[in-house]
């Protein structure tokens, strides 16, 4: 049983995607991503020297600020800053740079939709920009579930509305892109196969979110590609963040 999505797409099917590096010539790194007609930019500043208090002086400091496209920052955008950080800190080596702080902002240009993992996608290309050291890649996906039950990838802002729940989930990108060969492993399980976060709202049964959880990692892999084939593109420049 196939979903009728109002702009055409499959329900596996993700908008196009953009991204650019190197576009904030203040910034040590930057990045722009879109999905379809969500656009965030993200810049990251630093590293600084000192930490912010109640940080472990002895590890590296991120601190995530988020720009809403218009207002004040609220509860929600409180949350996103908040995942958002965490997952950076997971994928980040805070060890090479002991007390000293990152700075990683995000400016939300257009919502239309699966608005943090686009977040999180250009965050994790700017701190590459940046030449921050980072374990690996992560590459984040929305997938929601319809009052029918179905599951649907990459929702715009009028699907995301009408479904009852829905799981932002974050991957590793694909070890043989990012990694040497003798792969790590994540708790045992290799580290593709592992997850960075899942954060769900709504209510959704055990079966949907695994089901979430299967279609979100197949659609990582495309993520991954796009991801490989960027930097490709754009080298990066390792010297930035010295």
């Amino acid at each position: 049983m196939e979903v009728d999505r109002e702009d055409g797409r499959s329900q596996n099917q993700l908008r196009p995607l953009a991204c650019s590096r190197s576009i904030l010539h203040r910034a040590h790194g930057s990045a722009s991503w879109s999905q379809g007609d969500t656009k965030v930019l993200a810049a990251v500043y630093g590293p600084r020297a000192g930490t912010k208090k109640n940080e472990n002086p002895e590890k590296a400091c991120i601190e995530v600020i988020w720009k809403p496209k218009t207002g004040q920052i609220g509860k929600l955008e409180k949350e996103y800053e908040m995942i958002l950080k965490r997952t950076l800190q997971s994928i980040c080596i805070l060890t090479v740079n002991p007390n000293t702080t990152t700075s990683v902002m995000i400016q939300v240009v257009n919502d239309d939709g699966a608005l943090l993992p686009s977040a999180i996608n250009a965050a994790c290309m700017a701190l590459v920009d940046a030449g921050i050291p980072m374990r690996h890649l992560a590459v984040a996906i929305c997938c929601c579930v319809a009052r029918s039950g179905l599951v649907i990838l990459d929702p715009t802002k009028l699907e995301e509305q009408k479904m009852k729940a829905f799981a932002y989930l974050v991957f590793p990108n694909l070890v043989h892109s990012v990694l040497p060969e003798g792969s790590p492993s994540v708790q045992g399980e290799p580290i593709e196969n592992g997850i960075i976060t899942s954060v769900t709202h709504g209510t959704m049964s055990v079966d949907d979110y695994f089901y979430c959880l299967e279609r979100g990692r197949a659609a990582s892999t495309k993520l991954s590609d796009f991801l490989r084939r960027n930097l490709q593109q754009q080298p990066t420049n390792s010297s930035k963040a010295g």
